[in-house]
């Protein structure tokens, strides 16, 4: 298996700096597609987050168990809220969300959920989540009662300050189905100004914005709303991965 879970979590992959960006699919319960799970088999996926910022189904385990069943690629939670959490899965984001000043994604959620995580035996990954302004208010901004960050200088400055509060990731977020992707001036600074792994996200809906990001190598791109509007693009993208 080309993805093997350590018992040591710094050993944890996801914690390793790539030499080549990985490619991760998000995956919305309410939205699932098995069809999505058997292309990522063939199209050098890393590993599939699953999970949303409201969930409305319940479904959320189901689809981590529906996943295991199709593919060995890892399984890991990236929860809205303290009710997204599944044992069947292979590890759980640790989400604060530090571009926004609501305690309650900061800490709150995490002590409600904390007691269910460690009983789960979950490979738990602590994430410095920073949503960035994608031209487009997102449901995780919604959610949170939260605004997005806008200028880089504080952009890089959280995420440093993420790492230095012992953030084992940091996850550059423009929001689900935003008009414009990540910049790759702010992608490659705050990539300049980290040692830890970098995740970047939102917007990314086709072949030429993939290329685009790529150019600034951040360690994982995510997409999710592009793949459940069109599954295919999986399939053209391969070659960049």
């Amino acid at each position: 298996m080309r993805f093997i879970i350590m018992n040591c979590l710094s050993s944890y992959p996801l914690l390793n700096k790539a030499l080549q960006t990985k490619l991760i699919i998000l995956i919305d319960p309410d939205k699932y597609n098995q069809e999505l799970v058997k292309l990522a088999n063939d199209c050098n996926v890393y590993c599939i987050f699953v999970g949303g910022s409201v969930l409305n189904k319940n479904t959320l385990e189901k689809t981590v168990i529906s996943i295991k069943t199709i593919t060995t690629i890892p399984v890991i939670i990236f929860p809205g809220d303290e009710t997204q959490i599944s044992k069947y899965a292979d590890g759980i984001l640790i989400l604060s969300l530090l571009s926004g000043r609501n305690a309650e994604y900061l800490i709150g959620k995490h002590v409600k959920a904390a007691i269910k995580i460690r009983q789960s035996k979950l490979k738990a990954i602590p994430t410095g989540y920073i949503l960035v302004d994608g031209g487009k208010k997102s449901t995780t901004q919604k959610v949170t009662k939260s605004k997005p960050l806008t200028d880089k200088k504080e952009i890089v400055n959280t995420a440093i300050a993420g790492e230095l509060l012992g953030k084992q990731l940091i996850y550059l977020e423009a929001g689900s189905g935003a008009k414009q992707t990540l910049t790759n001036s702010v992608i490659k600074a705050v990539k300049q100004n980290i040692s830890i792994p970098l995740i970047v996200g939102g917007g990314i809906d086709s072949e030429e914005k993939v290329k685009k990001i790529l150019l600034s190598k951040p360690d994982y791109i995510v997409i999710g709303n592009a793949f459940e509007k069109n599954p295919n693009l999986l399939t053209r993208i391969k070659p960049f991965f």
